[in-house]
């Protein structure tokens, strides 16, 4: 770093160039959680927004998407206590158009008692499960998000997709 430039200027860079790397990423990740385009971008604003205000308390343990994910995440959850507060409805959840193998079973169901089995995961679960499906994140991605393992993250989404089938083959 060049000592004639001040440390806020640095910074900024760095934040620059962390948007530049990362926006989409922290995009997608938040599109995976709201299904809002809009709601997806001004929170991935915020996200950079309060990342540059608390970049000294990046220590480096983690990748830097991971450390953005995690503020993007605490956004959307303090966004969600926000709303629930104003009492408004709750979100509805769309899946993607495209098949992935994973998706092919569930979108043969019908897609209200899908989304309601979804819903009656219990947390981590029911975040997993929408990162996969709509966020479209490896197991990878999603168990470092969580703060798990790859293979906490494929175990889980395995046993999520087995009480969903279990409990839909009950309805039926």
């Amino acid at each position: 770093m060049n000592r004639f430039i001040p440390k806020e200027v640095s910074a900024l860079k760095e934040i620059e160039k962390a948007y530049t790397q990362h926006a989409k990423d922290v995009y997608r990740f938040l599109l995976s959680l709201t299904h809002d385009e809009d709601l997806a971008e001004e929170l991935t604003q915020e996200t950079f927004f309060r990342a540059m205000r608390t970049i000294d308390r990046y220590d480096g343990s983690c990748k830097l998407s991971v450390w953005l994910c995690q503020i993007a995440r605490h956004l959307w959850y303090q966004y969600l206590g926000k709303r629930s507060r104003r009492n408004e409805t709750e979100l509805t959840d769309e899946l993607p158009c495209q098949e992935s193998p994973e998706q092919s079973v569930m979108l043969h169901m019908d897609k209200t008692q899908l989304y309601q089995a979804i819903h009656r995961l219990p947390e981590p679960m029911r975040e997993l499960v929408h990162l996969r499906l709509t966020g479209e994140f490896s197991f990878a991605e999603i168990g470092s998000l969580l703060g798990k393992s790859e293979n906490w993250a494929r175990t889980a989404f395995y046993r999520a997709k087995q009480k969903i089938i279990k409990e839909m083959e009950g309805r039926l």
